[in-house]
């Protein structure tokens, strides 16, 4: 009962912050959450040092009970992609379906070698030589841009459609393959694994083609059973479905569940939303999913704030956040640049396209809960644990990519809006 004490008081908390953020700062409600719970985490650990009130020994003791890698990866991850993915325009998708694929694939490969380097080179001029395996391994986990992060902040904020659905699609699709890159570079960082063409090509096979068939089948399966029936409560009930014992049964036939989620939401969110509700349920589905999923982003990213008082930080902890920050912002960059210097000599895109794709390409709890997933104890490098250094790092890019680049991209917005979407040219061959 403990820990379901800890989420009811934690979702209290997020709901009261979000009241109080409709009077006070007014801002998106993710960042204020998120601002929020960093600084009542900044009191807590005040408190404690001034000797006034000592509750870190109290978080410390209850924070690591909900383990935050279990409560996303394998639970509330189904609940937020299965929602977003319901409001996805598979016709905006199709045509973007070029860019979308170069940058969930092409991107987050290029990203994580860029991140990886540009680290490894780093940690070798303030004398921390690190093997270039484990910098890959922080490449691929901090490369995938968070879906949960980026439809929470940039469906508010209206950015060009064409534009929005790179940023939404790329953010969707790119964790399950970033996903299959991590467990390609932990298994040579920690397993002894070799990386052989045949191997990689069957966990791919395994973790993203599997993921899409069987989000197919539970598309397919729900679709015909909504449309068999007539009773409100029913339809909703059986969408709830998907995200529970369907994610459920992906993790445990080991394929992509968040893969498996984002096409049944597709399905349901553009095929069974015409023909299996009625003009009252599609208000009903949307207000069900609209609060499921708000619900869930607020006690998300206050676990993240929070996250904040379980970490002992170290005077070297802040210079490796901070090289983080601009080591992952440069692989942002040349991830998103590269594929698009290419597709700009077949296609126009809006002006600030670029810029809001990599202003955009926030980070949350995915990567912290795949850093988190590390060994503890395995790799030390002069007397520190690899798994502290990179989820410190990885933290201080979570908390900068929500609060700051989230907050600040809304002027970037609403300049973009001002300016006219181009007409792209043709596919060749469509």
């Amino acid at each position: 009962m403990q820990v379901y004490y800890t989420f009811c008081f934690l979702a209290a908390i997020s709901v009261f912050l979000g009241f109080l953020n409709q009077y006070v700062l007014r801002a998106q409600a993710t960042i204020a959450i998120t601002a929020g719970a960093l600084a009542l985490s900044l009191v807590v650990l005040g408190l404690g040092k001034l000797g006034i009130v000592e509750l870190r020994s109290w978080a410390d003791q209850l924070l690591p009970l909900l383990n935050l890698e279990d409560l996303l990866l394998k639970g509330m991850l189904g609940f937020l992609l299965f929602a977003g993915s319901l409001h996805i325009d598979l016709l905006a998708l199709r045509n973007q379906r070029l860019e979308i694929g170069l940058l969930a694939v092409v991107g987050t490969l290029i990203s994580t070698f860029a991140v990886g380097a540009l680290l490894y080179w780093f940690l070798q001029q303030v004398g921390m030589p690190v093997a270039f395996v484990y910098c890959l391994l922080f490449g691929a986990l901090i490369s995938p841009t968070d879906p949960i992060a980026v439809l929470a902040i940039i469906k508010s904020l209206k950015a060009p459609e064409q534009v929005s659905i790179q940023v939404e699609g790329e953010s969707l699709f790119n964790d399950g393959f970033g996903i299959v890159i991590f467990a390609v570079i932990y298994a040579l960082a920690f397993e002894g694994g070799e990386p052989t063409l045949p191997a990689v090509a069957h966990l791919f096979a395994l973790e993203a083609i599997g993921g899409v068939v069987l989000g197919l089948a539970i598309g397919g399966l729900f679709h015909w059973l909504i449309c068999s029936t007539n009773d409100h409560s029913l339809e909703l009930l059986l969408t709830l479905v998907i995200p529970t014992a369907g994610f459920s049964l992906a993790n445990v036939l080991g394929v992509s569940g968040a893969l498996a989620m984002v096409v049944s939401g597709i399905i349901i969110g553009n095929f069974t939303r015409e023909t299996g509700f009625s003009r009252v349920s599609q208000h009903e589905l949307d207000n069900f999913w609209t609060i499921t999923e708000d619900f869930l982003n607020g006690l998300l990213f206050l676990l993240v704030g929070l996250f904040l008082i379980t970490i002992d930080l170290q005077p070297f902890d802040y210079l490796i956040m901070g090289a983080g920050i601009i080591i992952v912002l440069l692989g942002r960059s040349i991830a998103v640049t590269v594929p698009f210097t290419v597709l700009k000599r077949f296609r126009r895109y809006h002006p600030y396209t670029e810029r809001i794709l990599i202003w955009g390409g926030l980070r949350g709890g995915l990567a912290l809960a795949l850093a988190m997933s590390i060994p503890a104890g395995h790799a030390m490098v002069q007397g520190q644990d690899l798994r502290h250094l990179w989820v410190v790092m990885t933290y201080g890019v979570v908390v900068f990519s929500i609060v700051v680049q989230g907050s600040t991209i809304a002027p970037l917005i609403r300049r973009s809006r001002g300016i006219a979407e181009p007409e792209t040219k043709p596919e060749a061959g469509s």
